[in-house]
């Protein structure tokens, strides 16, 4: 089991999300469809900190890498206890498959879970070019050109996939937590990019709020496509206060940018909400932790 291999893998360092990083390899590795285990990031590296997140590699049999991404959100909640779906990470390099981050309660905190499911067949390449520690590898025998097909266009799709709402309140949720350890750790740099992408994250809500099938890119039209009904022109001046703050922003300011997303949630889309409660309850839970 992946667990029997951790003592070499922290021989000189035992960091604090050790048991975690151990639960979620048994749950992982349970999988027939997951062929390879590889942990990256500060954990394999033994420079992990209290607040580094726990980083996989999973490798997938190239066909049944669709079925076990649409799966995954149950079984992260079901066996890990991740507090809502995970956030299609859109931060992580394109290694060819399709990289999800999970919030998971440990030890009285969130800890930041990204997974990253690569297609089998390109776990040789990947390893060559990604600093990693196996865990697991158990490649299948031999992997078909149309299963590697399909392995290539489901990441494209999923990737191309119009984000929901819901989607997008998760992906302020997550952001938050990662801004919170930016500032914990001074990665200034860091969370002035990171403050970018939850301002972004709150024009794409209001968007896809209000204007599903706007015509227009990015930041373009927002006041003319937005601003011509009442609700629209309070989502302009709730977008107009957000990135009318700092460049790089303290605790608070990340704090009042959630509440504000979710005032704002309440008025245009209230239904994201329904099944996320209890995660929303933890990121308060969570700002009295770190």
């Amino acid at each position: 089991m992946p667990t029997l291999q951790l003592a070499e893998l922290t021989h000189a360092n035992r960091p604090a999300q050790l048991p975690l990083l151990s639960k979620l390899a048994d749950i992982l590795a349970a999988s027939p469809a997951v062929t390879h285990l590889l942990v990256r990031g500060s954990l394999a590296h033994g420079t992990a900190d209290r607040l580094s997140d726990v980083d996989f590699v999973v490798g997938v049999h190239d066909a049944q890498l669709p079925a076990f991404v649409e799966a995954l959100d149950d079984l992260m909640s079901v066996e890990a206890g991740a507090l809502f779906p995970g956030w299609r990470d859109t931060i992580v390099a394109d290694l060819g498959g399709v990289g999800m981050v999970f919030l998971v309660p440990d030890d009285g905190r969130l800890q930041q879970i990204d997974l990253y499911l690569a297609p089998a067949s390109r776990l040789p390449d990947l390893q060559a070019s990604v600093s990693t520690a196996s865990l697991l590898d158990r490649p299948p025998a031999s992997v078909e050109m149309a299963e590697v097909e399909v392995a290539e266009r489901f990441a494209i799709e999923f990737a191309a996939r119009p984000r929901t709402c819901t989607e997008l309140v998760i992906e302020h949720l997550v952001l938050a937590v990662l801004l919170h350890k930016r500032i914990k750790r001074g990665q200034r740099f860091v969370a002035y990019s990171e403050w970018h992408r939850l301002h972004t994250a709150t024009k794409d809500l209001i968007k896809a709020a209000l204007a599903p099938a706007s015509r227009f890119w990015g930041w373009y039209q927002l006041h003319e496509e937005i601003a011509v009904t009442p609700i629209g022109r309070a989502c302009v001046s709730d977008l107009n206060a957000a990135i009318s703050g700092p460049a790089v922003p303290l605790a608070a300011d990340v704090n009042a940018a959630i509440e504000r997303m979710l005032a704002l949630v309440e008025r245009v889309c209230p239904e994201a909400l329904d099944g996320l409660r209890d995660g929303v309850d933890a990121y308060g839970a969570y700002q009295e932790l770190v």
